[in-house]
């Protein structure tokens, strides 16, 4: 039987790497980006049930988030749940729904992402968006709880946003990135 020494140079050097790894690991996970697992159909199609995407938690450090850009939230009073939703609402804007039809400061909004009418489910507004705060919507509206639905979700403040969703890794067939719409709203 043949005896293996192991200098305890290579154990100390070991161990060393594995504490940096780890901290390293906490310092991307807490400030750069961290994944997210996409539950529910609130998204669709854009995002489907069941895909991880990663978020990228560094943006939001040096700007606020923009019109159209998907997001990742805490909601209100529910700091164990995660929610993926399009923001749609800056601070500051008036929203409104009529016949099927977003309105962002008296401005109908077309959405070429949504696949089925919206029925008129929670408040149609208006919603006068506060400071600090956004107005986030689903894009399956028929199926999503979101800032229509005040004791659900209401506003997000801005404090709650993680990140913003920017690449599906998983499953590795549909693996894209995240489109974010680009609107032509002038903000109040």
């Amino acid at each position: 039987m043949e005896v293996i020494f192991v200098d305890s140079s290579d154990i100390k050097e070991f161990i060393q790497s594995l504490v940096i790894a780890g901290v390293l690991a906490f310092l991307i996970i807490t400030f750069v980006a961290q994944s997210f697992v996409v539950e529910g159909s609130s998204m669709e199609e854009t995002l489907q049930n069941g895909e991880r995407l990663i978020a990228n938690k560094l943006i939001y450090r040096f700007r606020s988030p923009e019109r159209g850009e998907i997001v990742v939230f805490t909601p209100q009073g529910a700091e164990d749940k995660r929610y993926i939703k399009r923001v749609l609402g800056l601070p500051g804007d008036r929203i409104y729904i009529r016949e099927e039809t977003l309105y962002i400061n008296g401005e109908p909004v077309e959405e070429d992402y949504i696949k089925e009418p919206m029925r008129e489910i929670g408040s149609s507004g208006p919603f006068e968006v506060p400071e600090d705060s956004y107005f986030v919507l689903g894009d399956n509206r028929n199926h999503s709880a979101d800032s229509r639905f005040e004791s659900l979700v209401g506003y997000v403040d801005e404090d709650s946003i993680h990140g913003k969703a920017s690449w599906v890794f998983w499953p590795v067939t549909e693996m894209r990135l995240i489109q974010h719409e680009d609107y032509n709203i002038d903000n109040n």
